[in-house]
């Protein structure tokens, strides 16, 4: 509790040039930036570790969207210079994880705990719940931004047929590595400020590198849960007056896949749901 006075006041501080920052930027729009100050300060004042794995889902997703930018344009239907995200995608994409986070607060105040199911399996799989939140955004988002720049030819996740760029549900090699990758980063942000944050006995202690791994593979099967959604639930069809692949049926547009039940916004929120439960569930296994 001797951290009360301190933590939220940093918390807010930090959140508001964050968000003012991404503004700034174009990374948010103005709705996107109190939303993003909103949860940013939930997550940082409950735990340095919750808020570190936020950031580093932002700022590298970020950059991803804004790596490339004139292919993108090229095939996104619904590009946006800066990939400027409003309220919405902000507490789609961090709304359960705000909420995990607040439960965590009421069952440990301000003290951070490691995973540890033998001392708290309700914690363990809360925290475990965070980590899979965000291995789930991050590795969704990479494999978007980085495997639509690739060379290769997406195929669809339900037939394996090539399809065009931007399809929902289409994958490839350089994507799927690319969320891989992304979740091991969320992992590795866990662990580093875990160095500084928490006090577990040395065997526990040792024990919390393996959500490295975890966190690697939560981020390719969020991934993959989100392009089996997108592929079957989410409508993809080729515009050909756009000549670009779209989200909506019309008389100009010959269907892909997919059926209209669930947009974007609505497919992260189920992936990020399931992968936080499956690996909330792998934490009380493995921890």
């Amino acid at each position: 509790m001797e951290n009360f006075p301190i933590q939220p006041i940093i918390a807010i501080l930090f959140s508001a040039a964050i968000a003012i920052r991404s503004f700034r930027r174009k990374s948010l729009d103005l709705s996107g930036a109190f939303a993003g100050f909103a949860v940013l300060t939930i997550h940082f004042g409950v735990g340095y570790r919750y808020g570190a794995m936020l950031l580093a889902f932002f700022l590298t997703s970020s950059k991803l969207t804004k790596f490339g930018e004139e292919k993108k344009r090229l095939v996104d239907a619904d590009f946006k210079e800066g990939g400027q995200r409003n309220w919405k995608q902000v507490l789609f994409n961090s709304g359960i994880s705000a909420v995990l986070a607040l439960i965590l607060w009421r069952l440990t105040g301000w003290q951070d705990k490691c995973l540890d199911s033998k001392e708290s399996s309700l914690i363990t799989s809360l925290i475990g719940g965070i980590i899979g939140h965000y291995s789930c955004c991050n590795g969704d988002t990479w494999s978007s931004e980085l495997g639509i720049l690739s060379d290769s030819q997406p195929r669809l996740i339900t037939t394996f047929k090539p399809v065009r760029k931007g399809t929902n549900g289409g994958v490839t090699k350089t994507g799927l590595l690319a969320a891989t990758a992304a979740g091991g980063v969320i992992g590795l942000t866990f662990v580093l400020i875990g160095f500084f944050t928490t006090k577990c006995a040395s065997d526990v202690a040792l024990k919390q590198l393996l959500v490295i791994p975890l966190s690697a593979v939560a981020g390719l099967c969020g991934s993959l849960i989100d392009s089996l959604l997108g592929a079957t639930l989410q409508y993809s069809g080729f515009c050909s007056v756009r000549n670009k692949v779209v989200g909506k049926p019309g008389p100009t547009v010959r269907k892909i896949s997919g059926i209209s039940i669930l947009d974007n916004n609505g497919v992260n929120l189920v992936s990020i749901l399931l992968t936080s439960m499956l690996t909330s569930i792998a934490c009380l296994y493995i921890f």
